[in-house]
This record gives structure tokens, sequence and C-alpha cells, in this order.
């Protein structure tokens, strides 16, 4: 097989975990988890009729927080329950099905079943499994990543992906707005319709050390935006005023990420929002985030209308791609 999967190993981790596993102790969730206290990061109502409301709301969370949480989004709970179903069913596959997916040794795309995403500086590894494609827009979608069985899971994506249009849309106009901007122009300097949606599958198996184990380490989007599904095993953690906490886990909500690129466009108004993954002893967690990404050859820096004399730029502009090698590969930006 190559590489050694992480469900493999949590098979034959009865006790303990690999060293590699365990992280140093300024990141060990034990030692650096506010205890007693979850995070209740804004929930906003995206379907309240007072637009302004909505806008006020999604700024004050993207300025103060980088992550809020929708509910009454327009996403069926059946399209939802849907996609999880799915991507639940191709990681209990047997390995050799899931290796058909795997993505090929030096490949310089992000898309496919694998394990390790990023260069981790001290060698450490994440307890995580992961699926990358892309499900929008068409042009850039890559049918070869998209399992095959279950044989359902490539209507119950393009369901999920039609649905996510209106929630993106309603982000972009809030956070448009909020910056003086027209409602379109945010979406706009992303790409607009050229936007790429990102699916990643996280699979964080059963961990008999979650004290020492991280899913994943404490990272940044380098997306525009990232909307995430969890399944109902709380395991996300933001840090705010440099302490770490748990994030509740609301039934039914969308987890909204501002992102590098949301950030940048911003020149800093929004802040994309540093956080990490823990995982659990005694339960399998999942997560489905969507990045909703510029095209790599677009060049992404703050907004022209947001920099003069006295507010200059605080980034420099930059094409997605090179952004995300820089960021990946731990290379100066």
């Amino acid at each position: 097989m190559g590489v050694e999967r992480v469900q493999e190993i949590a098979n034959f981790s009865k006790e303990t975990i690999p060293e590699e596993f365990i992280r140093t102790t300024y990141e060990q969730p034990a030692l650096t988890t506010v205890q007693g206290t979850v995070l209740e990061v804004p929930v906003i109502d995206l379907s309240d009729p007072d637009e302004e409301k909505v806008v006020r709301a999604i700024v004050d969370a993207s300025s103060n927080w980088g992550m809020f949480q929708v509910v009454n989004h327009g996403i069926p709970r059946e399209t939802v329950g849907k996609l999880k179903e799915v991507g639940k069913a191709f990681f209990e596959l047997p390995p050799h099905e899931k290796e058909a997916y795997a993505k090929s040794p030096g490949s310089q795309s992000i898309e496919g079943y694998g394990t390790k995403l990023q260069r981790e500086v001290e060698g450490k590894k994440a307890w995580v499994d992961h699926l990358f494609h892309k499900i929008w827009p068409p042009s850039e979608i890559n049918y070869q990543f998209w399992p095959k069985n279950p044989p359902s899971y490539r209507k119950n994506n393009e369901e999920y992906a039609k649905h996510m249009h209106g929630v993106v849309n309603k982000l972009f106009r809030c956070l448009s707005l909020g910056l003086g901007l027209e409602g379109n122009e945010m979406k706009e300097a992303m790409g607009g319709d050229s936007m790429v949606y990102l699916l990643k599958i996280n699979y964080y198996p059963q961990c008999p050390r979650p004290d020492l184990a991280l899913g994943v380490p404490a990272h940044t989007d380098m997306s525009a935006i990232t909307i995430l599904v969890p399944n109902d095993v709380q395991g996300l953690q933001a840090c705010k005023d440099d302490h770490w906490y748990d994030v509740e886990y609301i039934p039914n909500a969308l987890i909204v990420h501002i992102g590098d690129q949301v950030e940048i466009v911003s020149n800093g108004k929004y802040k994309s929002v540093l956080h990490r993954a823990k995982v659990n002893k005694e339960k399998t967690r999942i997560s489905w985030p969507v990045f909703v990404e510029p095209p790599s050859d677009l060049e992404v820096g703050p907004h022209p209308k947001l920099v003069n004399e006295a507010n200059p730029p605080k980034f420099e502009s930059k094409k997605y791609s090179q952004y995300c090698f820089c960021k990946l590969n731990k290379t100066p930006k």
C-alpha cells in the first residue's frame, strides 16, 4: 500500500499511539484547552428578513471571531444527511477500495484520498485520513476522485453543491456590504462565478490518547471562506485571546470560517480564524468542510476601494496558487 493510513493504525492502537502522533507540550489538547468552557461562537439566522441585522452580525463575528455558525441556511436537512451518509460509507470500505482514489506520489494536486497534507515543521503527524475533491464548478471537477461506491455518492454530493450556492452568495453579499462595498464586489474579487468549491472529508478514527494527539494542528484556512458540517462528535477548537476552547456543536448548523483570502481582500478588517481539531477516545469524528476558493491563477490582494494613504495595504497581492504553495510548504510568503 505504501502509505500507512491512520484508520489502520487506529485498529491496532489499543492503549498507546506511535511517537510521531504525540504533539509537543505546547500543542497537547489536555495541557492547552481551557477546561469546562465551551466557546459559544455567534449563531446567525440567515433567514432573518432584516438584512442590515444579518450584515451587522456577520461583520461582528468576522471581525472579532473569524468564525460563526449559521442556522436556517436553506440547505435541506435531508441533503446534509445524505452527504454525511455517503462520506461515512466511503471510509468504511475495505482499504483496497479506498486506495483506488489515493493521490499519486509526487502529485501537485490536492485531490484524492490521503493522510499527509502539509509539511509539518517538527515531523509530527495528524490523527486523520481525508478525501479531497472539487464539487464546483463543473469545469473543475475530476470525477476520478469521486468514489463510485456507495453508488449514490455522486448524486448526493452534486445535490449538496447545488444548495451551497445560496449560502455562499448570501455570505459574500453580507461580507461585502459590511465593508461598505457593493453587494457583489467581495464575490467578484474572489473570482465571481469561477470560484471553486473544494470538498474535504476529514475522518478522525477513535484514538486511545486524545490528550496527546491532534486530528488537525492549529491553522487558518487558505480559502476565502470555509463552510463545514461535522458529525455529532465534538472536536473543533478555536483560539480566542490566545486560549484554546471547544466550539459548541449545534445540530443542523453550518460552521463558517473566515479564510485567509477574505482577510486579505478586507485588508485585515475580517480575521481568518486559528483553529484545530481534537480527537475522541470512544467515537470516530467526521467533518465535511467545503473550501470556497478563488481560481488558482487569480491574483488576490486588498480591495482597491479599501486602501488609501490613511489605510495602506497590509498584504501584497499574490496568485492564489502561489499563496497555497507557500503556505503548504512553509516557505516565506
